[in-house]
């Protein structure tokens, strides 16, 4: 029994070393960053409070809209519920190729070992960003060939849409972005991520601090997907 339970302590222990190593901070650019994540947009996830950019792909705004069968679509909400579908609660692998301007790495990531930005990419939801890499190039050749995704509608490419929008800001006080986006996404001292809507209560006292991670949603669809949940 007391040999049952040392062996039992050094494989807990070497487990634990493991996942240590696995889950690596995304400063240290060739360990892995795992776990499960939380679908932030398009191309962007977060594991363990750790925001990751996906590699080499680049997919529409959480506020963009898109033109398809002559109506305006959510493409930007609608690429960030594929993605969040697509990856479950399946645990996703992430190996940092580098760190952007913001401070987060930018990743390869993988759930089943399937690459989650070549998915995105092959059916529609992002576009290979040229800028940073052509590993995804062919990806998009065959995604516009079948008109998935953003391919059966007119858009802009992401990286233009953020130019032509870059002068609009936020009016916290009017509970707005842009005028059109009204939920407001909160942290809580607890860590919770809630979502607020007009009219519930304390929505009006609730400001949003986005150097805190916090940010305002156009939809509960759009904020579900992220990972908030409504304020109770």
């Amino acid at each position: 029994m007391t040999r049952s339970r040392s062996r039992a302590r050094r494989l807990a222990a070497g487990l634990g070393a493991a996942l240590l190593l696995l889950s690596g901070s995304a400063g240290a650019g060739r360990d892995t960053i795992a776990g499960v994540a939380t679908v932030r947009d398009g191309d962007t996830v977060e594991i363990l409070g750790q925001r990751i950019r996906l590699y080499g792909i680049d997919a529409p705004e959480g506020r963009q809209v898109c033109r398809r069968d002559g109506r305006d679509w959510r493409c930007g909400q609608a690429a960030a519920h594929a993605l969040a579908d697509h990856i479950g609660r399946r645990p996703l692998a992430c190996r940092p190729r580098y760190t952007d301007r913001y401070g987060r790495p930018v990743a390869v990531c993988r759930v089943a070992g399937e690459d989650i930005g070549a998915w995105l990419v092959r059916e529609g939801w992002a576009l290979a960003y040229r800028h940073y890499g052509t590993d995804y190039v062919a990806d998009e050749t065959a995604a516009k060939a079948a008109r998935r995704g953003v391919w059966s509608a007119t858009f802009t490419p992401p990286w233009e849409w953020r130019e032509e929008h870059r002068s609009e800001s936020v009016r916290p006080n009017h509970g707005s972005v842009a005028g059109t986006c009204t939920i407001k996404g909160n942290i809580n001292r607890k860590g919770a991520r809630l979502y607020h809507l007009p009219g519930d209560r304390g929505y009006a006292q609730t400001h949003i601090d986005q150097a805190r991670g916090e940010r305002w949603f156009c939809s509960e669809a759009e904020a579900r997907a992220a990972g908030w949940r409504r304020s109770p």
